[in-house]
């Protein structure tokens, strides 16, 4: 199944993509509360008005609403997360981008110990056709293609095996980078904090969890095909299987000591391959493909999901902070 946040004729709810229509679901139910959250009788109506078997009414005569051409809504991101952590599971990735951020070769030893994550900004969520504006101050903006688990019901210490339980569905992500700022400030050693403040694509909608089990191979992973273009000409291609993790182990480690709860997102890392231009930049040494300008269109494809589709466009000036302020360091008597 597949289920979406959209705006038509001004009004925001969500749906059922069928084929290319969206079947509108009831007022006050979202993606999530198709998944495990909602009434009983609401729940069992989906998949029977995608199917024809039910007549386009729920329980207690509420109406579904007559199935509206994609072509004629605006699709938003499927979810308004409210926690997202973006991981870096692909080997690849590390050593193209650590060498183009930081001019180091190589992956970290503390990588290969744990999937490591940061927490990015849910409020800078964008949809999956809108514009995305160039970070203030920004000389080196970024696409990274990938893709993000939706959690869909709440965890506590999980182990992988229970993981896989509480993953709603998934949806494409695109962590947008402002790669001159994030290289200036993770000199501090905290962030990335405002390289990646601006915007975070997810779309077009949310692939339910178990739409994507044939595409599981014999190691747990999901063998998804991954593409990335700029302009229509394509940068980067790869498979999700090659994320040294898979979904539920980021999941797991997620919920290690904390609580993990429905709508929260869990994005891969870059793939490699050309899954992002730092990694390029990294390996050929200097900034070819150049980065993302106004005007450019970049395209993510990926395999028993979809695709998304942003236009760059010109962002506001930074305004003004002045410098850190040398300090007599008093103490108090």
């Amino acid at each position: 199944m597949r289920l979406a946040t959209y705006v038509h004729d001004g009004r925001t709810r969500a749906g059922v993509v069928d084929g290319d229509t969206i079947r509108p679901l009831p007022d006050g139910i979202g993606p999530l509360d198709v998944l495990g959250n909602v009434p009983r009788g609401v729940s069992g109506v989906v998949s029977g008005v995608v199917s024809g078997d039910v007549p386009g009414v729920v329980s207690g005569d509420v109406p579904t609403g007559e199935p509206v051409p994609l072509a004629d809504v605006r699709l938003l991101a499927p979810v308004q997360p409210p926690t997202i952590r973006d991981f870096v599971a692909f080997e690849e990735h590390v050593e193209g981008v650590r060498r183009s951020i930081d001019g180091r070769g190589g992956v970290p030893d503390a990588w290969y110990e744990a999937p490591a994550f940061y927490f990015t900004n849910p409020y800078a969520v964008v949809g999956p056709y809108d514009d995305v504006p160039v970070p203030p101050g920004c000389r080196a903006f970024d696409f990274e293609l990938e893709v993000a688990a939706v959690i869909g019901a709440p965890g506590r210490d999980l182990t992988p095996e229970q993981a896989r339980d509480h993953i709603a569905g998934y949806t494409i992500m695109n962590d947008w980078s402002a790669r001159d700022l994030q290289r200036r400030e993770m000199q501090v050693n905290l962030g990335p904090a405002k390289g990646k403040d601006t915007a975070t694509t997810l779309g077009p909608w949310l692939v339910t969890a178990d739409e994507l089990e044939p595409y599981r191979d014999a190691g747990g992973f999901l063998r998804l095909a991954l593409t990335v273009s700029v302009n229509g000409t394509v940068i980067g291609r790869d498979l999700l299987s090659n994320m040294s993790w898979p979904f539920e182990d980021l999941v797991a480690y997620a919920s290690r000591g904390t609580w993990v709860r429905p709508g929260d997102v869990l994005g891969s890392g870059t793939c490699g391959n050309g899954g992002c231009l730092a990694e390029l930049w990294g390996l050929r040494g200097e900034q070819d493909p150049p980065p993302l300008r106004p005007g450019d269109v970049v395209e993510i494809t990926v395999e028993g999901i979809g695709s998304v589709r942003n236009t760059i466009v010109a962002g506001t000036a930074p305004v003004p902070i002045p410098k850190a302020t040398p300090r007599p360091r008093e103490r108090p008597r």
